[in-house]
């Protein structure tokens, strides 16, 4: 069976697009997965996460990166040799954001809990959407029940579009694992490891 292409996109910075990537990548690694990571962001975050753990070792994954026009010939090689793929795109939605939404089986759409966010994130769901690209749109840095959270879902179902149940907490957790080249499962157990368990059930079953 062919590899399941995830991209993660959204046009504003600092979304948390490269934790997500990351820390899906290390559960399903974790699962006994086989894992591939396409950079595709000319800031490299997550190259230079994966070296982090390369320089401690095995890393548990494989990595490449491409130009945005590269991407298409990437997916194909890489979904013979990997049963997750997950690509890392620029903060920005333009013409080169399209070859990785369109080789996609799911588009992971980072937004914060606030307003701004969700503005940012018309322009990535109006591309999947012309691209027909099944979307995923993940709440971070937030808190359950908060009014904050109530209406970002409320824009979201505005603009025609669910969020995933599980909420990825405001965690000093994430940077610091980031920072050390690991995922929040690689750090010991906390409420943390159970957000990442939780949501990475959810785009598991989200591709069957």
């Amino acid at each position: 069976m062919a590899g399941k292409i995830i991209t993660v996109a959204q046009q504003k910075g600092g979304a948390g697009k490269t934790t997500i990537a990351a820390n899906l990548a290390v559960a399903l690694s974790r699962m006994g997965k086989v894992v591939s990571l396409l950079d595709t962001d000319p800031q490299g975050s997550l190259g230079r996460w994966f070296m982090m753990r390369r320089e401690r070792g095995d890393p548990g994954m494989g990595f490449s990166t491409a130009s945005a026009w590269g991407v298409s010939y990437e997916c194909d090689k890489l979904r013979r040799e990997a049963d997750f793929i997950f690509v890392d795109t620029p903060p920005k939605i333009d013409s080169d954001l399209k070859p990785a939404i369109r080789e996609s089986d799911l588009v992971i759409v980072p937004v914060s809990a606030s307003q701004v966010d969700v503005w940012a994130t018309e322009g990535v769901l109006d591309l999947a959407g012309r691209e027909k690209a099944d979307v995923m749109v993940v709440l971070n840095r937030a808190k359950a029940g908060t009014r904050v959270a109530e209406d970002v879902d409320k824009s979201l179902r505005e603009l025609g579009v669910a969020r995933a149940k599980t909420i990825l907490g405001h965690r000093v957790a994430f940077p610091e694992t980031m920072g050390a080249g690991k995922g929040v499962q690689e750090r010991g157990k906390g409420a943390w490891t159970d957000e990442i368990e939780a949501l990475t059930r959810e785009v598991v079953k989200r591709l069957k």
